[in-house]
């Protein structure tokens, strides 16, 4: 798996000629609710197992090639641990975001609000 800053996920989200990233925010609705980064896929860590195959769908690119999937939570904890889960599943391509939604908000975009 591999750890992403905030700065780095960013620098691939703006770049044109990368292939497009799956953003994967594993925090819950309400944490959503608050702060978000825009075109991230919720899907709470709690209903992860439930929807594996859905994740597996939205990973695939038109042509059927996985995309970068980054999962992101609070601070990065959570994330790790479905990064860790999505890959012993079979999952290409996972990466976490080192720090969460709270490093973005201080690093890359401080008017998505810290809790």
């Amino acid at each position: 798996m591999d750890h992403l800053s905030a700065h780095e996920v960013a620098a691939r989200l703006q770049d044109a000629a990368r292939p497009a990233l799956l953003l994967l925010d594993v925090r819950e609705q309400w944490e959503y609710d608050i702060a978000r980064i825009k075109g991230a896929t919720l899907v709470p860590m709690s209903g992860l197992a439930a929807r594996i195959d859905e994740i597996a769908s939205l990973q695939e690119d038109a042509d059927g090639n996985p995309r970068q999937l980054i999962c992101l939570c609070h601070h990065g904890a959570r994330s790790m641990q479905v990064a860790a889960f999505l890959e012993q599943h079979g999952f290409e391509q996972v990466a976490n975001l080192t720090g969460g939604i709270h490093a973005w908000s201080l690093q890359v975009d401080p008017s998505v609000p810290t809790y």
